[in-house]
C-alpha cells in the first residue's frame, strides 16, 4: 500500500505540471489571438475542472489509505501494550466499532473445548453489551469458522447467501462483517461487527482493513493468552514451592543438605535447633568447617554416598556440641538427586534422640522395678491419683545379719554386697513378674495382682520367694564365707488401696493399708532362709503347696496372734 501511495501522489504532481502547462500555453494564445482565446479558454476550464475533481478523489483515496494505514500502525502499537488479557480484548473491540463506524463488535474465543465463547461485547459508545443483547448470526459466524476467510455483507436481509436464514430475519441485521482470528495457520476465534440500521455500512477496503488488523489483534490475544497462562503456572509454581517451603520447614527431623563440594545449600529449622546454628551461618559453607564437632564422624559417611550412591540408614552417636552440651543424634544419608537421577550431593536428616535416650534409660531403670510384661499392659490413663481398692499379695523379704556384717565391712563393699542381694531378689519378683514398690535399706517390698490382674497372684508370690531362697543360694557360691547372708520372707492375702501418692512433681505407685504392713509384721517374725506365708495366703494356695506349721505370730498392732505356715516347696 506504500508504494501504491507513492504513485498516486505523482500522478497528482504530474496532472499539475500539465495544468501549468497549459497555463502557459493560454497566456500565449491570449497574446496572439484576442478572439480565440475565450473559445479556448473555455474548453482549458472545463479540462481543468475534470483534472481537478479526478486529482480530488485520488488525493482522498490516498488520505484513507494513509489513514488506514496509521490505524493499523496504531493499533498494533495500542494492542501490544498490554498482556492483561481482558484489556487487550477491550481494545480490539473499541477500535474496531471506532474505525468501522460499526453499531457493535462481538470477540469470540475458543475454549479448551474448541467451542467459540463470546469474551467481549461493545458498541459504539464503548460500553460492554450485556448478555440479553447477544442478537448476531451464527451463520455468518460458522461460516467464517468453517472457510477460514473474512465475510462482509452490505445487507444481510437481501443477501441471497444469508437473507433466509432465522437469525438474520429476527434481529433485522443489515451490515455485518465478520473476520477470522488466526495464529499460525490455526483458528482461536473470530471478530464480528454489525449494524441493525444502514445498509451498505461495509466495503470490501474495511474487510481487508479489518482482516489485517485481525493478524495483529490475533497475536496480541494469544501473547495475552500464553502470558496468562504463564503467569498463572508461575502462580501455582510459587505456591507449591511455599507450601514445600513450609513443609519443609515444619518438618520435626533436622533437614540438610549439600553439594557435591560439600556446601550447605539448604538447612531446616529443626537442623537449626538440634544443632544450634543458624542456617544463616551455615549455608554455602563446607559442612565440616561449620560442623567441626561433627566433622569426623559425617565425614565418613557422606563420602561413601556420594562414592557408592546408597543410601545409609539409622547411624547413632553422641557429641557434644557448644551451645547444647552432650546430644544423641540418630542420622540417615541419601543421594541428592536432580529430575534426571544425577546426584549433585547428599541429603542429611538428623533426629535429636537425646531425650529418647533419656527416657529409655529411665524405662530400663524401671523395668527393674515392674515385669517388663506388666509395663506393656499398662495404660497411664487408668492410673488416676488416689488409688482404689484392690486384693494384692504382699511380699517382704529382709536379709538376715545385713546389720553385724556391715560394722565389719567397708562403705564400698558393703554396698557392693547389698546391690548383688537385692538384685537377685529383683530379677526372682521379676521373673513372676511382681512389682516391686520399693527397696528400703536391706529390705524389698513387692506386690502381685496389680496394676494388671493376676488371678494366681498368690502363687505367684510364693514362687518368688522360693526363687529368692534359690538365687541366694548360687550367689553364695560366688561370694566369700564371710559375705554369706539370707533372706527371711513373710507373705500375706488381703485387701490395699493402690494408686498415685504424692504431688504433680513427685509421685509414687505404692500400696497402703492393713494388710501390707501384715506382711511386713510376718516378715520381721521369719528366720534366715525361712518362708513364712499368712493363713489367709495359704487358702488362696493350699493345693498348690507343701507347709508346715510355724508358731503364731505376735504382730504389732494385732489384738490376736497371726497363724502363719513355713513353705517347704510347690
Amino acid at each position: 500500500m506504500n508504494n501504491e501511495s507513492t504513485i498516486i501522489t505523482m500522478q497528482a504532481h504530474q496532472q499539475l505540471r500539465q495544468f501549468n502547462e497549459e497555463f502557459d500555453r493560454l497566456c500565449t494564445t491570449l497574446e496572439s489571438s484576442p478572439h480565440e482565446i475565450f473559445r479556448q479558454t473555455a474548453a482549458n476550464l472545463t479540462r481543468m475542472s475534470i483534472h481537478l475533481d479526478r486529482i480530488s478523489q485520488q488525493v482522498a483515496k490516498q488520505e484513507d489509505e494513509l489513514k488506514d494505514l496509521h490505524a493499523l500502525a496504531d493499533i498494533g502499537q495500542i494492542i501490544n501494550s498490554s498482556l492483561d488479557l481482558s484489556e487487550v480484548l477491550r481494545i480490539v473491540m473499541d477500535t474496531i466499532v471506532r474505525l468501522t463506524g460499526a453499531e457493535r463488535g462481538f470477540l469470540m474465543l475458543r475454549n479448551d473445548n474448541g467451542e467459540l465463547q463470546m469474551r467481549v461485547a461493545r458498541n459504539w459508545e464503548q460500553e460492554s453489551i450485556q448478555n440479553a443483547d447477544f442478537a448476531i448470526s451464527r451463520t455468518v459466524i460458522d461460516r467464517v469458522v468453517e472457510e477460514s476467510q473474512p465475510i462482509v455483507t452490505t445487507n444481510a436481509i437481501e443477501d441471497p447467501r444469508f437473507g433466509g436464514q432465522d437469525s438474520i430475519i429476527a434481529y433485522n441485521l443489515r451490515s455485518i462483517l465478520c473476520v477470522p482470528l488466526t495464529v499460525k495457520d490455526e483458528l482461536i476465534g473470530v471478530i464480528y461487527a454489525d449494524n441493525r440500521i444502514r445498509t451498505g455500512l461495509f466495503s470490501n477496503t474495511d474487510r481487508d482493513l479489518l482482516a489485517a488488523f485481525a493478524n495483529q489483534a490475533a497475536v496480541a490475544i494469544e501473547n495475552a493468552r500464553l502470558f496468562a497462562s504463564v503467569r498463572q503456572t508461575l502462580a501455582e509454581v510459587t505456591e507449591l514451592k511455599n507450601l514445600m517451603d513450609n513443609v519443609f520447614a515444619s518438618i520435626a527431623s533436622g533437614v540438610i543438605t549439600t553439594d557435591i563440594q560439600n556446601k550447605i545449600t539448604l538447612c531446616n529449622r529443626a537442623a537449626e535447633y538440634i544443632l544450634a546454628r543458624t542456617a544463616g551461618c551455615m549455608m554455602q559453607n563446607d559442612i565440616n568447617d561449620c560442623l567441626p564437632e561433627l566433622a569426623s564422624l559425617l565425614s565418613e559417611p557422606i563420602g561413601l554416598v556420594q562414592q557408592f550412591d546408597q543410601t545409609i540408614i539409622g547411624m547413632e552417636f553422641n557429641s557434644s556440641l557448644p551451645e547444647r552440651g552432650v546430644v544423641n543424634l540418630r542420622l540417615n544419608f541419601s543421594p541428592l538427586k536432580d529430575a534426571q537421577s544425577s546426584t549433585q550431593g547428599v541429603a542429611i536428616v538428623l533426629d535429636d534422640i537425646t531425650e529418647h535416650k533419656r527416657l529409655e534409660a529411665q524405662r530400663r531403670l524401671f523395668e527393674r522395678m515392674v515385669s517388663p510384661a506388666v509395663i506393656k499392659q499398662l495404660d497411664p490413663d487408668k492410673i488416676r491419683m488416689g488409688g482404689e481398692r484392690v486384693h494384692i499379695t504382699t511380699l517382704f523379704a529382709d536379709i538376715r545379719g545385713f546389720t553385724s556384717y556391715s560394722e565389719r565391712t567397708s562403705p564400698e563393699e558393703l554396698v557392693s554386697i547389698l546391690n548383688q542381694y537385692l538384685a537377685a531378689a529383683a530379677d526372682a519378683v521379676l521373673a513372676e513378674e511382681g512389682t516391686i514398690d520399693k527397696f528400703m535399706g536391706d529390705a524389698i517390698m513387692v506386690w502381685f495382682n496389680a496394676p494388671i490382674p493376676q488371678p494366681d497372684h498368690t502363687l505367684r508370690a510364693v514362687r518368688a520367694a522360693l526363687r529368692i531362697r534359690q538365687a541366694i543360694r548360687n550367689l553364695h557360691a560366688e561370694l566369700p564365707p564371710e559375705a554369706h547372708l539370707d533372706f527371711g520372707v513373710g507373705i500375706h492375702y488381703g485387701d490395699a488401696v493402690l494408686g498415685l501418692v504424692g504431688t504433680e512433681k513427685r509421685l509414687d505407685y505404692t500400696a497402703i493399708g492393713d494388710s501390707v504392713n501384715t506382711a511386713k509384721r510376718i516378715q520381721e517374725n521369719s528366720a534366715a532362709n525361712q518362708i513364712l506365708i499368712s493363713d489367709a495366703a495359704y487358702q488362696q494356695v493350699r493345693h498348690n503347696i507343701q507347709v508346715v506349721d510355724a508358731e503364731s505370730v505376735q504382730a504389732k498392732g494385732k489384738s490376736k496372734p497371726l497363724r502363719v505356715y513355713e513353705v517347704l516347696s510347690v
